[in-house]
C-alpha cells in the first residue's frame, strides 16, 4: 500500500529524531491513512484518504443502505 493520500497527496516525511544530548537519528512521520470506501462520480472505489481530508469534508463516504 502507498503511504499516499489519493484526495490531497499527503505522504510521508523525514527528519531527524533529536536527542538531548542532541545526537539525530533518522525517523518517518507518517499521515494518518485510513482505507475506505468513498463516492467518486457516482461509484464506489476503495482509495486512502487522511483524516484531514476526511473532516473537511473532501469526499463523500459510502453508506449502504
Amino acid at each position: 500500500m502507498a503511504r499516499k493520500c489519493d484526495v490531497c497527496g499527503k505522504k510521508p516525511i523525514v527528519g531527524f529524531k533529536v536527542s538531548h544530548s542532541n545526537r539525530k537519528t533518522k525517523r518517518r512521520w507518517l499521515p494518518n491513512l485510513h482505507k475506505m470506501k468513498v463516492l467518486v462520480d457516482g461509484k464506489v472505489k476503495k482509495i486512502n484518504v487522511c483524516m484531514k481530508c476526511l473532516k473537511a469534508g473532501k469526499v463523500e463516504k459510502y453508506v449502504r443502505v
